[in-house]
């Protein structure tokens, strides 16, 4: 289902809201800057250093002056300009945020680092946060996605996996318009922020050597 679809009745608008400001209270909201480093500092897979990623976020950033106007640029950028990996049936394999923008592919995973890795590289704090999601095909599935800090805004969720039939992520701050509201029965969004990825995904992305590898072991749940 997907999260921006205007709803006939005002239960469901309500509930999608319920789950929002749950998510936004139960996350730490940073008052000073040091609160703020785990979500600015490189790490080995959000290589916001690197030197392409640089390059890459000075260009989105250009012309930019607001926080909230170079996360949308980004977010659109990796939505749109790098391929998920399923959808076009393409690999390598990425998992860090520089091989993501050398080879313009990756899962949801993978974009996610890449579109924290260039708003670090452009000082606005952003981290990781992941959904459990139903499968048309049965069972659960592991969703990535990123979170935000925005002026007058706060902590903010979006999705960057890639827009395609049936899915419209977009960036509508503070309204979330996400490519899955993960409130289906089972569905879980999680309500933590990660600094660094997940294990689970980083030794996935690491191990599987084909696309095809990745999607036939992607994980079901949400760990530590």
């Amino acid at each position: 289902m997907v999260a921006c679809i205007h709803r006939k009745r005002n239960t469901e608008s309500e509930i999608d809201n319920i789950v929002r400001q749950a998510f936004i209270q139960s996350v730490p909201k940073p008052l000073d800057v040091a609160k703020y480093d785990p979500f600015l500092a490189p790490c080995a897979v959000i290589d916001c250093g690197h030197p392409l990623v640089q390059e890459r976020a000075a260009l989105l950033a250009h012309g930019h002056c607001d926080d909230t106007d170079i996360a949308k640029a980004c977010f659109e950028w990796v939505r749109d300009e790098i391929q998920h990996s399923a959808d076009f049936e393409r690999g390598p394999v990425t998992c860090k945020a520089s091989d993501v923008l050398a080879y313009g592919t990756g899962y949801c995973y993978a974009k996610s680092h890449l579109l924290a890795a260039l708003l670090r590289a452009n000082g606005v704090p952003a981290g990781l946060t992941y959904q459990r999601l139903r499968r048309r095909s049965g069972g659960f599935v592991l969703h990535g996605l990123n979170v935000v800090h925005l002026p007058r805004i706060g902590w903010y969720r979006m999705d960057a996996r890639g827009n395609k039939d049936g899915v419209d992520a977009q960036f509508t701050p503070p309204r979330e318009c996400l490519a899955s509201s993960g409130n289906e029965d089972g569905e879980i969004n999680a309500r933590e922020i990660w600094a660094t990825p997940m294990s689970q995904v980083v030794a996935l992305l690491s191990t599987c050597v084909t696309w095809q590898d990745v999607r036939a072991a992607l994980p079901d749940s949400i760990q530590p």
